[in-house]
């Protein structure tokens, strides 16, 4: 031993594999960096749960343990995936980087400080993360991390040093295993008319659904006020699920909006959506606060005239049966 102060180590054929810039990343905690060397150390079926990482003796409280994940995750080591495959089917998982992830960082930041991303599946088998408007982006993951880091051409390639004898060679690509790749033909079999989904969030343009929610997003904001609620981007995730069940169920577009102007409330209920819907349908008058005018009472309207045969009277105009896109909207 050339140094008697150095270090000795017990070591055993079990370790757990730490980048040693992640043993000295000074940003995170020495909290943060047990657990993450604990979560690392599990196998691929095991679940993070902070009720079940916060038991057992010496442990720390749950909230130490909360806080520790968000300290992880804001650093882009960790972070809660809500994902969704080919074939409709969700689940949530973990997912935990022996090095620290940009863009795990930068997703942290976009959705709010919330540990849960949402992920989609791919025709390949890779994920790709969800924003708030519905567009696409990589979810920071790559089959070899040294591939992240860009090789260095030299200036002339004709002289360029031949590799030495001791030169490590280049890591081959993985190959999917038989059964995963099986697995994939037959999904792609059994959907051969699913278009391939954008992988830009510039290059993917909205459907019917999602600008009938565009549309009544902004027009909820500027005339029924600010958005109190904590999730954005639920309230408008919500509306486009409410208009694509009405246009599939052969609404226009523009009796859409108008049944959502109908209800008067952000984020409707799908009662108040469905009675708005039937109401828009009828021709029924919209109330005088929405930008229509109440219909005045008629006993004839209401009970029906008798002998004459007559229909009863019509009620009142609505005022939003005109517009260039969804009707004109109040001022």
């Amino acid at each position: 031993m050339t140094n008697r102060s150095a270090v000795r180590r017990n070591r055993r054929t079990y370790f757990v594999q730490v980048e040693s810039q992640t043993a000295r990343d000074d940003r995170i905690s020495f909290r943060a960096l047990g657990l993450l060397t604990y979560c690392l150390d599990q196998h691929e079926s095991w679940n993070v749960r902070s009720e079940q990482l916060a038991r057992g003796e010496g442990r720390e409280g749950r909230d130490a343990v909360r806080k520790a994940l968000h300290e992880l995750a804001a650093h882009g080591y960790y972070r809660l995936e809500r994902r969704r495959f080919l074939d409709g089917k969700t689940a949530m998982g973990a997912a935990v980087s022996e090095y620290p992830v940009e863009q795990w960082a930068q997703d942290y930041v976009t959705f709010g400080g919330k540990l849960d991303v949402p992920v989609v599946e791919q025709e390949d088998g890779s994920f790709r993360v969800r924003y708030p408007d519905s567009t696409l982006g990589p979810d920071g993951f790559a089959l070899d991390p040294e591939s992240t880091v860009p090789d260095e051409a030299p200036a002339d390639a004709d002289a360029a040093p031949d590799p030495g004898p001791e030169a490590k060679p280049k890591k081959k690509p993985r190959t999917a295993p038989p059964a995963a790749a099986r697995c994939a033909a037959q999904k792609k079999a059994q959907q051969p008319e699913k278009q391939e989904e954008p992988t830009t969030r510039e290059a993917k343009g909205k459907t019917p659904a999602q600008e009938v929610a565009t549309w009544y997003y902004e027009h909820a904001t500027q005339y029924l006020g600010p958005y109190a609620g904590k999730q954005k981007s639920g309230w408008y995730f919500g509306l486009v699920k409410l208009s694509q069940q009405a246009l599939e169920a052969k609404y226009t577009q523009k009796q859409v909006a108008k049944a959502f102007q109908r209800t008067g409330v952000h984020f409707p209920t799908a009662h108040q959506f469905q009675r708005a819907l039937s109401d828009e349908r009828n021709n029924k008058p919209m109330p005088a606060q929405y930008g229509g005018r109440p219909a005045p009472y008629s006993d004839a309207a209401t009970w029906g005239t008798y002998g004459t045969g007559e229909p009863p009277a019509p009620g009142a105009p609505n005022d939003l049966d005109g517009g260039a896109t969804f009707g004109i909207v109040p001022a």
